[in-house]
């Protein structure tokens, strides 16, 4: 086959159209192994994408999808075989280079992660860059002394793909994790995830004193603003904040006091750029820690074609938990 299906952007007069166009094998742009791609995602991130914020996109015609697995279809590499089962998240796929919204995307070598042992390539989109990015942050409060017995955990922004599986993790491991959501509709929702307690956005939104009574042991943010400043007020003495989203806002009103009295750290996640071994270590945990049905409990499936409508959906917060796409359905 030398033509495949695919989501393309297209930019005129500064404004980003989406729509379905068939193209060739050989307009992909270069890289060792090329993958037909099964399962993609949706992230805040592809939302902007989608609709054209941010600027993230700089060349046009694109094809978005910033993951995707799928199986080796050819590779010039020995670390790849044809029939292999592989993930991409990262390396600024979908972003500068063509990624996953297609049927067949080809990309570095150095890319590619293997799908884990007790993992299947669709579950491994129901992760995603969100439950990667999740993990990610996970590891980071663990090496910052984050255990159990430290005391409640906070997840920022839980309702959505990168909060929930935090949630899903930080509880199947025995925290006490308390989430916080602007929505009603999700507090059921992230109590059968594993939360003990859901505090209502607007508490940790509103601006507040520059430090606060102790709670937090560690706290995953997903939202940054204003919900962050007030998250590394109350953190108790030497806590941890794993700072890797910013859907509350850019900017981050606060002081050094936080960090000079109680000795809190602030930690930034980067998921895009991780390296190979730690993205290895993160797929083995995911594969291991995360429950399958909590997985399925937090997965809504859509097919290729409901792309550029939910793209707007997840940027109004109309999304709920993990979108999979499938691709080739």
């Amino acid at each position: 086959m030398t033509e495949f299906r695919a989501l393309i952007l297209t930019e005129q007069d500064g404004k980003v159209a989406a729509g379905f166009e068939t193209r060739r094998i050989e307009e992909l742009p270069p890289g060792e192994v090329l993958v037909r791609v099964r399962w993609s995602t949706l992230n805040y991130k592809d939302g902007m994408i989608l609709n054209g914020l941010g600027r993230l996109v700089r060349s046009y015609p694109h094809i978005p999808g910033v993951d995707f697995s799928g199986t080796v279809e050819e590779s010039s590499s020995a670390e790849w075989q044809k029939g292999d089962e592989v993930i991409l998240t990262g390396w600024r796929v979908g972003e500068a280079r063509w990624g996953g919204y297609a049927e067949y995307a080809r990309v570095p070598a150095n890319y590619l992660v293997r799908v884990p042992d007790g993992m299947t390539a669709k579950r491994a989109m129901t992760i995603g860059t969100a439950g990667f990015t999740s993990m990610l942050a996970v590891m980071a409060l663990e090496r910052h002394g984050l255990t159990p017995a430290g005391g409640e955990v906070l997840v920022t922004g839980a309702g959505g793909g990168v909060g929930s599986v935090a949630v899903a993790i930080l509880a199947k491991q025995g925290y006490r994790v308390v989430g916080s959501s602007g929505r009603p509709e999700t507090h059921d929702f992230l109590k059968s995830l594993g939360a003990a307690e859901i505090v209502d956005r607007a508490v940790l939104a509103a601006p507040g004193k520059p430090l606060q009574s102790e709670r937090w042991a560690g706290v995953v943010d997903a939202v940054g603003g204003t919900t962050l400043a007030s998250a590394l007020a109350q953190m108790k003495y030497r806590g941890s904040v794993a700072a890797c989203g910013l859907a509350g806002g850019a900017e981050l009103a606060t002081t050094v006091i936080p960090f000079l009295l109680r000795g809190v750290n602030l930690l930034g996640i980067d998921s895009v750029l991780s390296p190979l071994p730690e993205r290895q270590e993160a797929w083995r945990r995911l594969a291991s820690e995360v429950p399958a049905e909590l997985l399925d409990s937090l997965t809504e499936t859509i097919p290729f074609a409901a792309l550029p409508e939910y793209g707007g959906r997840i940027l109004k917060g109309q999304t709920r938990g993990r979108v999979v796409v499938e691709i080739d359905g």
